[in-house]
C-alpha cells in the first residue's frame, strides 16, 4: 500500500495476461502518484472477479472491519477473442459488474479493463508508451472523485 496525502485508491487489477497487466498498472500508478492519490493494490485471476472485490471492499467498510475508506477505485485487466463465445460472457458480466456498483453505490471508478480482438490491439491500449488506459483509468477515476465533491457527495 502506497502512502499519500490525496485520496486512497484501491486498484483491482486482473493478471491473466501479466505483460499487459503490468504495463496497466505502471499507467495507473504514475497517474496517482503524480497526483498525490495513495492506493492498494488487490490482484484477481481474471476481469470477472473484479466486480467482487470491489463489493468485498464496500461491504468491509460498511461492517468497520477496517478503518480504510477508499475515495475511488480502479479496475484493470483485459480480455482477449478467443475462438468461443466465453469473450463476450466474462467481458459482459465484468462491465456490468462495475457498472453496477458504480450507479448502486455512487463509487468513483476508473475502467480499464480492455476488452480487445488481439494480443496486438490490447499491447498497444495497455503500454504507457502507447495509448496509456490504465493511466486514463485512473485520471477517469480522479476526476469522478472531484465531480461527487462537486455535488456534495
Amino acid at each position: 500500500m502506497s502512502s499519500a496525502s490525496g485520496p486512497r485508491i484501491l486498484i483491482v487489477e486482473a493478471r491473466f495476461y501479466d505483460e499487459l497487466a503490468d504495463q496497466l498498472v505502471k499507467g495507473a500508478v504514475q497517474e496517482l502518484t503524480a497526483r498525490g492519490a495513495g492506493y492498494k493494490r488487490v490482484i484477481v485471476p481474471g476481469i470477472l472477479e473484479i466486480p467482487a472485490v470491489i463489493r468485498f471492499a464496500i461491504r468491509a467498510m460498511e461492517l468497520r472491519a477496517t478503518d480504510t475508506r477508499y475515495a475511488g477505485y480502479i479496475v484493470l485487466g483485459c480480455a482477449i477473442k478467443g475462438e468461443t463465445d466465453h469473450y463476450e460472457h466474462v467481458c459482459n458480466e465484468a462491465m456490468r459488474g462495475v457498472q453496477q456498483l458504480a450507479l448502486d453505490y455512487s463509487l468513483a471508478i476508473g475502467n480499464g479493463i480492455l476488452t480487445c480482438q488481439t494480443w496486438d490491439q490490447a499491447v498497444v491500449r495497455s503500454r504507457v508508451d502507447g495509448k496509456n488506459l490504465g493511466g486514463k483509468a485512473a485520471a477517469a477515476c480522479m476526476r469522478m472523485i472531484e465531480i461527487k465533491k462537486e455535488l456534495g457527495l
